[in-house]
């Protein structure tokens, strides 16, 4: 089952402001939904996201 979660419950895990992670989520480099005019996010997904993206330094080095 999805662990979904806030906007603010994301900023707070990824130490980020609330409107970074709105920003981050409207141009889809950050993966969530809306409903209505909230955010939510599925913490799985952003946390593999992350995980791809250690992955992805790792294996191709600094950006």
């Amino acid at each position: 089952m999805a662990n979904i979660v806030t906007a603010k419950q994301i900023a707070q895990y990824l130490k980020l402001t609330e409107s970074t992670i709105y920003k981050l989520a409207s141009t889809g480099e950050l993966p969530g939904f809306r409903i209505g005019k909230s955010w939510r996010f599925d913490m799985d997904e952003i946390l593999e996201r992350i995980k791809d993206e250690k992955k992805t330094r790792v294996d191709n080095g600094p950006a």
